[in-house]
């Protein structure tokens, strides 16, 4: 492979790691303007790192908080976060929370302005750009939104899940805190760090990949198998290397995309309303099986790297952190349309193997089983 740099690259310009550095947020956002709007879950007022962070600011600043009502980013929620920035004008949209608010929080940002409807968008018309900054402070430790210019959102009246991205969605300052990981409870902690480990996997093998993006992508996935099951027991000093390989592997795939595996996990997730970290975590191993023979020195790096066999390695990690498969005893009702939205998808398109529309059907018949997939 030439060490020359990718056609685009799109990295953070500004970045700060450290345990509490997510009370500086309203004091750095100052430098962005002095009218803003805070996004963050319910979560985040429950557990006071709301209020930690606003008692934080200088007073100084004009902000809103708009709460994300919860469940998957859809359009509906990026219509409803858009009329308060029509209505306030902020010079920046700070999000605090996991991948949903993160995403629905960067779309809002980067489409601020933007003089079509958001499914317009949805469905492919060219974004223009934005002023107004993103800010990211992300408190779970999997979808690595915060490194990446990609928003995922359902259209619920049509229930296509899919991505959206424009450079103006990346975030202008990135606040990783280590701290904001304690509210997690462990099943959070397993299904969102199997997407982090998910996308360091699938940035390394696609066919997007470059000889940047592959060294972030194994740098991340030694960091989440080094800390990940440590998090998820409880150990807090692993905290710090768990967000730092989720942060890297948002940056590999935002410049080099992913694989079946995300291709799989949209339309799955937009159907049955799972966990996203967790649909990964089910779909990852049918997936390695399918792809391991088209990657066979990358499969052996991987492999080093995590210290036994990968394919093997997922499937007894998933079953230490008891994430078991939610599609057993469910089934597949529109499997024609799954497999057409899979095949469409632009993370299928950069699996490492080309994927056909009967390695779709076979993966799902895994999934769901031979009775449940018509």
């Amino acid at each position: 492979m030439k060490l020359v740099l990718p056609d685009t690259l799109i990295l953070p310009p500004d970045t700060r790691l450290g345990r509490g550095v997510s009370l500086q947020l309203l004091t750095l956002c100052e430098s962005f303007g002095y009218k803003g709007c805070l996004v963050c879950g319910h979560s985040q007022v429950r557990s006071g790192n709301l209020d930690r962070i606003q008692k934080g600011g200088s007073g100084n600043a004009d902000v809103r908080v708009w709460l994300h009502p919860g469940d998957e980013p859809t359009l509906a929620h990026l219509e409803d976060l858009l009329a308060l920035l029509r209505q306030h004008e902020p010079d920046w949209v700070a999000a605090i929370g996991g991948g949903s608010v993160l995403d629905v929080a960067k779309a809002a940002a980067g489409l601020h302005g933007a003089p079509l409807p958001v499914s317009a968008y949805h469905d492919g018309e060219s974004i223009p750009p934005s002023p107004t900054a993103f800010i990211a402070v992300p408190t779970t430790a999997g979808t690595g939104s915060e490194a990446t210019m990609v928003s995922v959102l359902t259209n619920a009246d049509t229930g296509v899940k899919k991505s959206i991205r424009h450079p103006s969605f990346m975030a202008r300052l990135i606040l990783l805190d280590p701290d904001l990981l304690e509210t997690c409870s462990p099943n959070v902690l397993a299904a969102s760090g199997m997407d982090a480990l998910t996308q360091a996997v699938e940035s390394y093998c696609s066919i997007g990949a470059s000889w940047l993006t592959d060294m972030l992508s194994l740098e991340a996935l030694g960091n989440i198998h080094k800390s990940l099951e440590k998090a998820y027991h409880g150990d807090g000093g692993a905290f710090t290397e768990l967000m730092t390989g989720s942060f890297l592997a948002g940056i590999a795939l935002s410049n080099a995309r992913l694989g079946l595996v995300h291709g799989l996990a949209h339309p799955l997730g937009a159907r049955f309303h799972m966990p996203h970290g967790l649909v990964c975590a089910v779909c990852l191993p049918p997936v390695l099986e399918f792809n391991k023979d088209a990657i066979p020195e990358k499969y052996a790096h991987m492999s080093d790297v995590v210290g036994e066999d990968l394919l093997g390695y997922v499937w007894s990690l998933s079953g230490r952190m008891q994430l078991e498969n939610p599609f057993t005893g469910k089934t597949l009702r529109d499997p024609e349309s799954v497999v057409e939205e899979v095949l469409a998808s632009g993370s299928t398109k950069a699996n490492p193997r080309q994927v056909t529309e009967e390695a779709v059907r076979r993966i799902l018949r895994s999934l769901f089983g031979e009775e449940q997939t018509p």
